[in-house]
């Protein structure tokens, strides 16, 4: 399914973005990598390359919506349609609101948001008028049981569930696919900036995920066209459980929900 399809990612120079790239490249995509750091995305570029895969890659602020507009103009004059949007970039800061500095809620929401729907608004007109088109929006566990010290990074993931179940029925009579994927904690350098301390990814390492295996659920996600991607399963089931009964996984999950 993805053989001779044009997929872009962002957050691609790296961790599960990177991944992603690699398989879907390795299943005869052709994948374009969109990243901010040039030096980064050129690394990434290469490993593609040495395994004898053909990439391109861009470098862009996610957090700048004109220059998203422009480099989606880029991507859509070079390779002439887009098949497959992964909106991987994201970041975060885990401390108390009241520790928190509106700089960082803006860089938040800024990239993990308002970056993410731009990157979606500008790949539409090209995917509705080529008759259909997948787009992937990795939100996060975060996004359905926020917890203590991570309460603005949970309301930029909460933003985008919501924003992939509207668009999702928006654009389904456009041949459009919505996939929102939903992870806990992952092995990437995503940690170095929401906990420099090191405190919360010592806590949960037992429990965090590859960025492999997450990249291999996203990209059968694709190829099944799935609506949502919850993982692990058992991070999924205590969300069902506390959508059901919520002060009583609050009471109950204790020292767990405040790792933080």
């Amino acid at each position: 399914m993805l053989s001779h399809k044009v997929v872009v990612i962002t957050g691609a120079s790296s961790g599960v973005g990177l991944e992603t790239a690699l398989l879907c490249a390795g299943k005869g995509a052709e994948t374009v990598l969109i990243g901010r750091d040039p030096e980064k995305l050129k690394s990434a570029e290469r490993k593609i390359n040495e395994l004898g895969y053909s990439t391109g890659s861009f470098a862009v602020d996610i957090g700048d919506s004109d220059q998203v507009e422009k480099v989606f103009r880029k991507i859509a004059g070079k390779y002439g349609r887009i098949d497959v949007l992964v909106n991987c970039a994201g970041t975060g800061k885990f401390a108390a609101l009241d520790s928190t500095k509106m700089e960082d809620v803006k860089k938040m929401f800024s990239v993990n948001v308002i970056g993410l729907i731009a990157c979606t608004r500008s790949v539409l007109p090209l995917m509705i008028g080529q008759g259909g088109g997948h787009i992937v929006n990795i939100a996060s566990i975060a996004g359905k049981l926020a917890t203590p010290k991570s309460t603005v990074y949970a309301a930029t993931k909460h933003a985008v569930i919501g924003f992939s179940n509207g668009l999702r029925m928006e654009v389904e009579d456009r041949g459009i696919i919505v996939t929102v994927v939903n992870p806990g904690p992952i092995q990437t350098a995503f940690f170095q900036t929401a906990d420099p301390s090191g405190h919360y990814a010592d806590e949960v390492s037992r429990f965090m995920l590859s960025p492999q295996f997450v990249a291999r659920k996203i990209v059968k996600g694709i190829e099944k066209r799935k609506r949502e991607i919850n993982l692990p399963w058992y991070m999924d089931l205590g969300t069902r459980i506390y959508q059901l009964c919520p002060e009583l996984v609050e009471s109950l999950g204790g020292r767990w929900l405040k790792m933080k």
